[in-house]
């Protein structure tokens, strides 16, 4: 193997440069979810620039590609899943521009092997990561069955600390509208439907709803539309919301329960709800022990201490792929460790010599991993196994 990882790395060191000139163009530029039409557009034309099939427009997401390069020989597939959607306001202050960047750089690097060892690469550009109207990328694609013919996913995250996959939770993204009828506040409030008091009650009953749920289940939202004027009854109001549990089952039972109480909030007041969901369905992530034990020792090889961390239960579409094959989503250190994600202080350490640091030893780890499980079948056989069970 460490013939095929000094090219791999001397690729890497030849090319960081450039790669680094990318991550900052993306950051520089954010793009909301499946609006990366600059971000999209620079990965794939770098991927097909090198010899990548490319396919554009996946699963309903415009800003989405899959770049494949397949070797002569016979092998097992590598996916990398490259991340470059930014957040409303914030911009990159999740370090997209680092795990698209760095994903990509590891499908180049591997490349200048993969026609020796034998085996496919594919890179997955996957948009609104983040969430929003038909967000969550991945998830669609887990739906298309375009992760069926792959046999482990790679993409590492930029954090506070560098350590190995966490569990995070299943995530339910949508809509409750309230429907009334509108009167003067004053003078005929009595012909009034008021959809402002459906909400309120419905925020009410959701309070409720807290202390009898189990203790890693979430409930929580905004008021996008609270009504357009103090004297008039208002006969819409909007709100968005999110619920969370360690499971798509428990999920489900969760947000059904959230909608029951939208519409009892407004059959209370005489009027009507909705519920829409606006974006895929997340799914809870299936750590693979093994395949993080791989992680880790790549990691440590290239210098890179990896800190048991209990960073607590976020979300990611990334959980949709663990549930078709063995996946990771570790986090490389890139900043002090009381950086916090979605801040300005991440937004900034995503552009930094620590963002920089982060990008390239996640490409170095990922591209040599890659080079193990397709040189080692007995390892990718147990990491299949471990996934299957």
């Amino acid at each position: 193997m460490e013939q095929y990882e000094n090219r791999i790395l001397e690729y890497i060191n030849q090319h960081k440069e450039s790669i680094i000139e990318l991550s900052h163009a993306i950051h520089a530029r954010p793009e909301l979810g499946n609006e990366e039409f600059f971000a999209s557009a620079e990965l794939s034309k770098l991927l097909e620039d090198n010899e990548f099939h490319l396919e554009r427009d996946i699963a309903g997401h415009a800003t989405g590609f899959i770049a494949t390069y397949a070797s002569s020989k016979p092998g097992p597939t590598i996916a990398f899943l490259a991340e470059y959607d930014a957040l409303p306001e914030l911009g990159h202050a999740c370090g997209h521009n680092i795990i698209g960047t760095s994903s990509v750089l590891a499908a180049l690097s591997l490349k200048t092997v993969i026609d020796d060892i034998g085996g496919t690469i594919k890179v997955f550009g996957s948009p609104a990561e983040e969430g929003g109207v038909n967000g969550s990328a991945k998830a669609s694609y887990v739906k298309e069955g375009l992760f069926d013919d792959s046999d482990v996913a790679l993409m590492v995250h930029p954090g506070h600390e560098s350590y190995r996959t966490v569990p995070t939770l299943a995530v339910d993204v949508f809509e409750v509208e309230f429907f009334g009828k509108s009167a003067h506040a004053s003078e005929s409030a009595f012909n009034g439907i008021n959809a402002l008091d459906m909400m309120i009650s419905f925020f009410n009953g959701i309070a409720q709803l807290r202390q009898h749920i189990k203790p890693r289940d979430k409930v929580h939202g905004v008021i996008l539309d609270g009504g357009a004027s103090a004297n008039i009854i208002p006969d819409y109001t909007k709100a968005r919301l999110y619920t969370r549990a360690l499971t798509r089952e428990q999920l489900n039972g969760l947000t059904d329960r959230v909608e029951e109480i939208a519409h009892g909030a407004a059959r209370m007041a005489g009027g009507t709800a909705k519920l829409n969901r606006i974006q895929n369905g997340v799914d809870e992530f299936i750590v693979n022990d093994r395949l993080d034990d791989l992680f880790e020792r790549h990691a440590m090889k290239h210098n890179e201490p990896i800190e048991h961390d209990d960073f607590g239960f976020g979300s990611t579409d990334t959980g949709n792929v663990s549930h078709v094959i063995p996946t990771i989503h570790p986090h490389l250190k890139m900043g002090p460790s009381t950086l916090v994600g979605h801040t300005p202080a991440f937004r900034e350490a995503a552009a930094s010599p620590g963002g920089d640091h982060a990008l390239l030893q996640g490409a170095r780890i990922m591209a040599t991993m890659a080079v193990e499980l397709i040189t080692k079948p007995e390892v990718l056989n147990q990491i299949k196994q471990l996934h299957k069970e």
